[in-house]
């Protein structure tokens, strides 16, 4: 019967010509592999169904370990498993598991989230602002990478890498990570999110940029030195409030008489809107001829599209009024909030004018008002636009005539 080994005789060993095997007598069915090449392993052989098997094992060095080893696969033999044949498993189980994870890169995911979710379910403003966060920020520092290998420590270091120039780009990358593995957590592909807890590398301050008179006089003027459509969509922002891309997609089929019909599925918080249209936006409108057959009253491009390229029109509009300050398409729309509520129109009023919920209207009295404003909201549009054409001509505003409805 072999003798058990020792550390020391295993040292000892020197390799031969030819391959040798040394019985472990300190262990069933244990034995050391010593190659020409002075290489050592351990395997283990042992019976199963009648047959005599070997079990190399793997990753084992030291004499405890491989004793250790042979005992987990001998006490598997008890159980009645084949050692050898579960190593084999495991191994084929591994490798299927490594083979799914390199398909669970990040680059395959980000295209299923923008076709199925993004594109499906979001604005196209926003969906747009996601791709272009992935292709320029999120994939350039994880192409390759397993959504799996994503750990906290990368959100961080990427967040804080795109803050460093572009400090609110930072937040919007934070943003878009946070819903792209919110996402993939809804559909079980990971266990948690590596963004969470993760907080905004930016603090940011909301807007509240309003146009002055002065500084509404000089967009007026300067709409009229822009193209006959991109002057008007630039006056009805003002003079309407609404937000410009309902604005720059507006289609005839959607005005009857003074009236404007905003289906949900061209408003941003896909409610349907009613917007009223005054004096002054129905001159406008009519004043606009129509350009082939298309149904928008911005078009006329060579694609059927309704009008674009705005960051253009405001470029061209900051040439002719050279503003002080920077504003934005948006501005407009807060310009024509604040002016209503200097006109005296209720808060309630002002936000129905402009589809905007979540305001004064909350809660119990959201789910039950169903009061619609049609006649206070008509008043209001019209005394702003009023409002506009007195600054616009130079007369004095507060002679202004201001309607029975809509008032505080």
């Amino acid at each position: 019967m072999a003798k058990p080994l020792t550390a020391k005789a295993i040292e000892n060993l020197k390799p031969g010509a030819e391959r040798r095997e040394v019985a472990d007598g300190g262990c069933r069915g244990l034995f050391l592999v010593v190659q020409p090449s002075g290489r050592k392993s351990w395997a283990v052989r042992y019976r199963f169904q009648g047959r005599t098997r070997k079990l190399t094992l793997e990753g084992t060095t030291g004499l405890a370990e491989a004793r250790k080893a042979a005992a987990t696969a001998l006490h598997e033999l008890e159980l009645g498993k084949d050692p050898a044949a579960s190593k084999f498993e495991a191994r084929a189980a591994e490798k299927k598991a490594a083979a799914e994870r390199a398909g669970d890169t990040v680059e395959r995911w980000s295209t299923e989230y923008l076709e199925r979710y993004a594109m499906r379910h979001t604005r196209p403003r926003s969906w747009k602002m996601t791709e272009t966060v992935f292709r320029r920020y999120v994939l350039p520092a994880w192409r390759g990478r397993s959504v799996h290998d994503i750990r906290r420590k990368d959100v961080i270091h990427l967040v804080d890498a795109v803050a460093k120039n572009y400090p609110v780009m930072g937040n919007r990358v934070l943003a878009t990570c946070h819903a792209f593995y919110n996402w993939l957590a809804s559909k079980d592909q990971i266990a948690a999110s590596p963004c969470a807890g993760v907080k905004p590398p930016t603090k940011e301050q909301p807007r509240d940029r309003v146009l002055d008179d002065a500084e509404i006089k000089a967009l007026w003027h300067a709409s009229d030195a822009l193209g006959e459509q991109a002057g008007a969509f630039v006056k009805l922002l003002l003079i309407t409030g609404q937000r410009r891309n309902e604005v720059g997609g507006m289609r005839r089929s959607e005005i009857t008489g003074n009236l404007w019909e905003l289906p949900a599925a061209r408003t941003k918080n896909k409610h349907a809107h009613t917007v009223p249209l005054s004096r002054q936006a129905m001159q406008i409108l009519e004043s606009l001829p129509q350009i082939g057959d298309t149904d928008y009253v911005f078009g006329g491009s060579p694609r059927g599209a309704h009008i674009g390229g705005f960051s253009r029109i405001k470029a061209d509009i900051d040439q002719h009024m050279k503003p002080a300050k920077p504003w934005t398409f948006h501005d407009l729309r807060r310009t024509c909030a604040t002016g209503l509520q200097r006109l005296g129109i209720r808060v309630e009023v002002t936000e129905a004018a402009l589809n905007h919920k979540g305001g004064v209207v909350r809660g119990v009295a959201a789910v039950y008002q169903r009061h619609d404003y049609a006649s206070e909201k008509r008043v209001a549009l019209q005394d702003w636009a009023d409002h506009v054409d007195a600054i616009v001509n130079g007369e004095p505003t507060e002679k202004v005539v201001r309607g029975r409805f809509g008032r505080g």
